[in-house]
């Protein structure tokens, strides 16, 4: 222990490892972090951030400089380091099946474990399937020299563009633990955030991997629900933004959530669903779930009706016009385009012949090497110019 506080160390630095590592060191703690990509540690060493993410790189400037923050490749010298130590690695869809791939959890415990000499704290953040933690604890167990390491599973709520403020000051705490150590040292290791007044559920493996899949499965289901009704609402000539309104004010469903239109997108909320789904069906509780199933239909099914919707207006063929979308990544103040359900909808309509022409404020470059056969423009003013159809593909 390094005084009063444990020593953290991060496993990733992606999206959710990176902003974690900075943001502990925030909050008072020393870090050190640990990718294998040797050109991601590199870019972080020098105080870049891989992706786009609001006052993020301010405090990785700020805290690389203040020496508390570290990045490395090493598992022996992060082993070494470290009291608690976070897995915060992908779980990418599997190519061509419905369940999440875990060869990077497998493989972040398994290179971690081998060094593991000392008593510590391995706490799972990653997005993984029921029964997880439990096969990690085994094979941790059975992997590291000293037989006295423990898990614990602390689901992350991050939203992309809110994710420091989400990190700094949670709605809660979610601590998946065994012994009352582990909950001691998790709760060492978020004392700062735990002080400030967030919410704090301690409970078993299972329960605390279920938390963020059911939690994004609900607002999966939350924003089909109102993008199913606005297909209702363009046949009846009803206004859905007034029925979302009039609906939210009922304190049993609230407003947030309930705004029509192209639907989700990104790396967490369509693969959890479907990972969820595939889980479930492992399990023999697919039934419980199959609502999941039209939920993910709906939501791709609005991407398609926007196309239709752009048809109508070009007298049924792109083919010769100038289609003007605007948004690339799949949520605001985001460069990331992931499952971007407006790229979907630019791609589709390239396909068809249109000339389509992209402007957003942040993930031009990432929506260029995706989709290269694309037009790109640095400038509203240059995308609407001239343009048979505007699109307006944001949230």
């Amino acid at each position: 222990m390094n005084g009063e506080r444990p020593r953290l160390s991060v496993i990733g630095t992606g999206y959710l490892g990176a902003t974690h590592a900075v943001c502990m060191v925030e909050l008072g703690y020393d870090v050190i972090g640990l990718d294998v990509d040797e050109t991601k540690i590199a870019r972080l060493r020098a105080g870049e951030i891989p992706f786009y993410e609001p006052g993020l790189p301010e405090l990785l400037t700020k805290h690389i400089d203040s020496g508390r923050l570290r990045f490395t490749t090493s598992y022996e010298e992060v082993a070494e380091f470290g009291d608690v130590h976070f897995v915060c690695v992908g779980t990418p869809q599997r190519k061509g099946e419905l369940a999440a791939d875990m060869t990077y959890v497998e493989a972040a415990f398994s290179s971690l474990a081998a060094h593991l000499t000392r008593k510590a704290l391995v706490v799972g953040k990653s997005t993984v399937p029921a029964g997880t933690a439990a096969r990690m604890e085994r094979l941790m167990l059975r992997l590291a020299p000293c037989k006295d390491v423990e898990l614990a599973w602390n689901p992350e709520f991050l939203r992309e563009g809110f994710a420091v403020d989400d990190t700094l000051r949670p709605d809660r705490l979610v601590f998946g633990v065994h012994s009352e150590w582990a909950e001691q040292q998790i709760r060492a290791a978020f004392e700062p955030v735990i002080e400030a007044g967030t919410p704090v559920v301690v409970t078993d493996f299972a329960t605390a991997e279920l938390v963020k899949v059911a939690a994004n499965s609900f607002l999966a289901t939350k924003i089909s629900f109102i993008n199913a009704m606005a297909e209702v609402c363009e046949v009846t000539g009803a206004d859905v933004t007034k029925l979302a309104e009039a609906i939210g004010h009922d304190a049993r469903i609230g407003r947030r959530f309930l705004s029509a239109g192209l639907g989700f997108g990104g790396g967490c909320l369509p693969k959890d669903i479907r990972a969820f789904i595939a889980r479930a069906g492992e399990l023999g509780v697919d039934q419980a779930v199959a609502f999941l199933n039209e939920v993910d239909a709906i939501n791709m099914r609005r991407r398609a009706r926007t196309v239709d919707i752009g048809l109508d207006l070009v007298d049924g063929s792109y083919r010769g016009t100038h289609v003007a979308v605007l948004g690339a990544a799949f949520k605001p103040n985001s460069d990331d385009i992931r499952d971007s359900p407006a790229l979907d909808v630019a791609a589709s309509i390239g396909r068809r012949g249109g000339t389509v022409v992209i402007y957003d404020p942040q993930a031009m470059d990432n929506a260029r090497r995706e989709h290269p056969e694309l037009t790109y423009v640095d400038s509203l003013t240059a995308a609407v110019s001239g343009a048979d159809v505007i699109m307006l593909l944001t949230e």
